[in-house]
């Protein structure tokens, strides 16, 4: 009997180290200027998952001109904004490769609650870990304008809050640090109603879910960094 229970232990044991584990997925969410690209270069070095963002799926399937990418500069190319359908194929594409096989952090997606309702089917059982950075209109419109981002490989670095070594130089390769074209007061103010009337809900749809953390983002990054650790954990 006692060999019989001790063959049932090991055996139960030996399932559970072998069972395949679920990949980590975290989603990001905050308003423009929030320090999502920031907190996701920390995410990146200290989780080794790879960083998916929507912007950069455009941009590598414009620039490959794969049937994706020429499927979106149709819409493009007639001023008209590319439909989910599309968005969501490039992610579910990405996110299937070999690299995101143990998980991917995505930056700035979900944008809208149906793209967070085809992620969540997409990922079936798998639940993803959300953080929503949180601070008020008045200190992004300060921060949006103070930001500097890399013309070489568009690391984000703000002219107070986190300055690069040398002035007007990228510290990662050493390209021309600039400000954004659309990073002035009217044009941020507009962004941020367009954030707070599409993309907000996305929280209550994940608050819902019990999937959402709130982090605050008026900190400082690290600090903002450590209070993000300790929400995964």
């Amino acid at each position: 009997m006692k060999v019989l229970i001790a063959l049932i232990i090991f055996c139960s044991i030996g399932y559970f180290m072998m069972r395949p584990s679920k990949p980590t997925v975290i989603v990001l969410l905050g308003a423009p200027g929030a320090g999502k690209g920031t907190q996701s270069g920390y995410l990146i070095e200290k989780l080794r998952l790879p960083q998916v963002a929507t912007g950069d799926l455009f941009r590598a399937n414009l620039k490959n001109e794969t049937a994706l990418g020429q499927k979106a500069k149709s819409f493009m190319d007639k001023g008209q904004l590319v439909p989910d359908e599309v968005v969501l194929d490039m992610l579910f594409e990405r996110i299937a490769q070999a690299d995101c096989k143990k998980g991917f952090i995505l930056d700035g997606f979900p944008r809208t609650v149906s793209q967070a309702e085809a992620l969540d089917l997409h990922l079936k059982s798998v639940k993803p870990k959300v953080i929503s950075l949180e601070i008020s209109d008045d200190l992004l419109v300060e921060r949006l304008m103070g930001r500097l981002v890399c013309s070489g490989c568009g690391a984000p670095y703000h002219v107070k809050g986190s300055p690069p070594k040398q002035e007007g130089i990228c510290d990662r390769c050493g390209g021309k640090l600039v400000h954004r074209a659309d990073d002035n007061e009217q044009v941020i103010k507009e962004r941020l109603s367009v954030f707070h009337q599409q993309t907000a809900p996305v929280k209550d749809f994940y608050k819902s879910k019990g999937f959402l953390q709130s982090v605050d983002a008026t900190q400082e990054p690290q600090v903002i960094s450590n209070s993000i650790e300790k929400t995964l954990n």
